[in-house]
């Protein structure tokens, strides 16, 4: 035995048998759906299934599982979801979504990312920048408004 590895490593050996071909970009979309549609998107949507045409790599089809109002949305939102998804590959990895009307299925929970705690310089910088206001509550608005910027994880 070679000692721990890393589980993004190996990841695309077991979800790639387990998702088969193509596995492994359905596999990442799945994974990433929250930051490639957005948090809100996500909670109420689900990618269910990535169908590319015969001998191709490109202008899949992508079934989408959502219900209710939702599944309107997604029809007006599909142009720019279509150019998310493909920005996310890099290239025009699909063309056209499917909406499916069906729940999508409880995998796990998805909780908005939490910001970083702050260092104790950037906790100045909010302090300084909001310390003439005079409403208490604007004022407090504001510093929790600037901690979640600055908080904001880095990828």
């Amino acid at each position: 035995m070679a000692g721990p590895r890393l589980i993004g490593r190996t990841v695309p050996e077991v979800a790639g048998k387990a998702l088969g071909k193509k596995g492994l970009a359905f596999g990442a979309l799945i994974t990433d759906w929250p930051s490639i549609v957005g948090h809100q998107l996500a909670l109420r949507t689900q990618p269910d299934k990535l169908v590319f045409p015969r001998g191709k790599r490109e202008d899949a089809t992508l079934h989408v599982r959502a219900m209710g109002a939702i599944a309107l949305e997604l029809q007006h939102l599909e142009p720019l979801i279509i150019e998310k998804i493909n920005g996310f590959f890099g290239y025009k990895a699909v063309s056209r979504l499917r909406l499916v009307h069906a729940a999508p299925v409880a995998t796990a929970t998805l909780r908005a990312p939490q910001p970083r705690p702050l260092s104790m310089d950037e906790e100045i910088t909010v302090m300084s920048a909001t310390a003439t206001i005079e409403d208490e509550g604007l004022r407090e608005a504001l510093e929790r408004f600037g901690r979640s910027l600055l908080g904001r994880r880095q990828k």
